[in-house]
């Protein structure tokens, strides 16, 4: 493959100058490495920074494959119009292969022991007769234990309170005996009387307490409606 054609003059203030332009506007203007740069003469970057010239002589940062190093001027140039940089190749020499050496095989005749054969001869010791009876415990009997008899099903009673009203059911099991059904206050309280259990009194009293006081606004109400009804009434009679 024919080399690239670099430029040895390096970069000019006109070039420089485009370059910071470009940089400016967002882009990131591609340069070719010169003669000067070495073994990498010819290829491709990018300019990615333009440095301070008064801090040191290599200025223009190029972005190079995954690095980013600076360059001089000098060491850079404009790449004419289709250029992708031509490629360094190295060629690597392979490496002399020693060749194994041959195994050294080693014919050893061992005689094979001809095949033995054995006999196995099995004893049964039999017992005289009369000691075998003697000895001989009879086999224990297993004894199967009584099934315990499977009791009833629990039994599950429930008072409960709800919107005003009094309920009460009663299950069995999985068996509905009761469905809820309402009862009266005075039957939900005898139940509760029977309950010794901290708490339960004292909300079953506030309960009550509720119910009481809006019975009595209920009647007041009713005892007002009532007066108004009668008064509308001897009204009527007296104009009779």
């Amino acid at each position: 493959m024919a080399a690239a054609h670099t430029d040895s003059r390096g970069l000019s203030t006109e070039e420089l100058q485009t370059i910071r332009d470009t940089l400016a506007g967002g882009r990131k203007p591609k340069v070719m490495f010169t003669e000067a740069a070495g073994q990498i003469a010819g290829q491709i970057g990018q300019v990615v920074e333009l440095a301070d010239p008064a801090t040191s002589d290599e200025w223009v940062v190029v972005r190079f494959g995954r690095d980013e190093l600076p360059f001089s001027p000098t060491d850079l140039s404009i790449p004419p119009r289709g250029a992708t940089g031509r490629r360094v190749e190295q060629k690597v020499e392979p490496e002399p292969v020693e060749a194994a050496p041959e195994p050294e095989f080693m014919v050893v005749r061992t005689p094979v022991p001809a095949p033995r054969e054995e006999v196995v001869v099995s004893t049964v010791d039999t017992p005289p007769v009369g000691v075998a009876e003697q000895d001989a415990k009879p086999a224990r009997r297993a004894v199967a234990k009584p099934a315990r008899p499977k009791g009833p099903a629990g039994l599950t009673v429930t008072l409960s309170y709800a919107d005003g009203e009094w309920t009460l059911a009663a299950t069995q099991g999985s068996k509905a005996l009761a469905k809820p059904y309402v009862i009266k206050p005075v039957e939900a309280l005898k139940m509760v009387s029977l309950i010794d259990v901290p708490g339960v009194h004292e909300a079953v009293e506030q309960i009550m307490s509720v119910e009481r006081s809006e019975a009595e606004q209920q009647a007041e109400k009713l005892r007002a409606e009532l007066a108004e009804i009668e008064a509308r009434l001897a009204e009527l009679r007296d104009a009779g």
